[in-house]
């Protein structure tokens, strides 16, 4: 409709006056930068793989997760504040979207049957953002929450943050990898995962991780962007849904997508119990038109144009996210299970 139309013509203009007032500090920047990921040789090949939409390798998309989220976090929190998810648009016409996106914390953990009554003592959050599900958890439950993250910002963020909220006994954010967890097996009651298993270069470890430091008898909670199920005897999605996502993917440092029902079946070999799953892509809709138009101050732009290119690229794949949900492509899946006791 009009409205859409205008905010993608928006956004696009900030991204093209981002990338020209970007270009001139690029070719400093680079002589600065002596990592290979950031290195001069390294920022052509990321340029030209970037108007491909080729696959980055697992080490370019971790360093790369790092460097976005260490860029665009602060320009996050200062828009929107400490939650970096979607919320939950019921009615689908809320305007208190700080309050939306808490409610959808609490409507996942209702939806997978965490009980209040006999609720988790020590919690994990998988890719915790700046810790704001952690540390809501940690509120709810009196119980331990801790998280990790790729990215040194948002991880001393989130333990600024529980100081703040004298939550640093119950609260505490760490550096590590998803898929090598510094934690000893069964080590939690409640396993959350909440928007971060598209980042996950290999589903299959990701998974076994998760089920890894599940206590017996814990359950696991996975809410994650995932592409359509296939059809029976459909082979793959079809060139046009891949090329949406291959362009989604440069712009957010995702590996390929799978669908909700592939992970139920990594799950089920993991010997997982009472899965359930569920779309919720309806719930979330207007969560992208709602910050795009965040977007519409002076502040905002401005915040865009200081974090740099590919927070600025990371803006613009906002419209192609809104193109994927309402082609069907993109799926916003909710998966919970229980670890089998022993």
């Amino acid at each position: 409709n009009m409205t859409n139309n205008w905010l993608r013509l928006y956004l696009c203009a900030i991204c093209w006056c981002g990338i020209a007032a970007f270009a001139p500090s690029f070719s400093a920047s680079k002589q600065r930068t002596s990592t290979s990921l950031y290195g001069v040789r390294s920022a052509v090949r990321r340029a030209r793989d970037s108007l491909l939409s080729k696959d980055r390798t697992d080490k370019d998309l971790k360093d790369g997760i790092a460097f976005f989220y260490d860029r665009s976090s602060k320009l996050w929190e200062d828009v929107w504040g400490e939650h970096m998810h979607h919320g939950y648009y019921i009615p689908e016409d809320r305007t208190d979207h700080v309050q939306a996106q808490i409610d959808l914390i609490d409507e996942v953990l209702k939806w997978a049957e965490v009980d209040e009554k006999n609720p988790p003592k020590n919690v994990v959050d998988v890719g915790c953002g700046i810790g704001g599900s952690s540390r809501h958890i940690a509120k709810k439950y009196d119980c331990k929450a801790q998280g990790i993250t790729l990215s040194p910002y948002q991880a001393n963020r989130g333990n600024e943050l529980a100081k703040e909220q004298g939550l640093s006994d119950k609260a505490s954010f760490q550096v590590a990898d998803a898929l090598n967890m510094p934690f000893d097996d069964s080590s939690f009651d409640l396993v959350w995962s909440l928007e971060s298993g598209e980042h996950m270069p290999d589903k299959t470890k990701f998974v076994n991780e998760l089920m890894r430091v599940a206590a017996p008898g814990g359950r696991v909670i996975i809410v994650t962007w995932c592409h359509r199920d296939l059809e029976i005897g459909e082979p793959s999605l079809s060139k046009k849904e891949e090329k949406i996502l291959a362009k989604i993917n440069r712009a957010y440092y995702l590996p390929k997508w799978c669908s909700v029902d592939d992970y139920c079946k990594l799950l089920e070999k993991e010997g997982a119990v009472d899965i359930k799953r569920e779309d919720w892509s309806y719930i979330i809709a207007p969560f992208w038109k709602a910050v795009i138009k965040s977007s519409l101050n002076l502040k905002s732009v401005v915040g865009l144009l200081k974090s740099g290119f590919s927070t600025i690229r990371g803006a613009y794949a906002m419209l192609l996210m809104l193109k994927g949900f309402d082609a069907g492509v993109i799926k916003f899946g909710l998966i919970t299970c229980t670890k089998k006791t022993e």
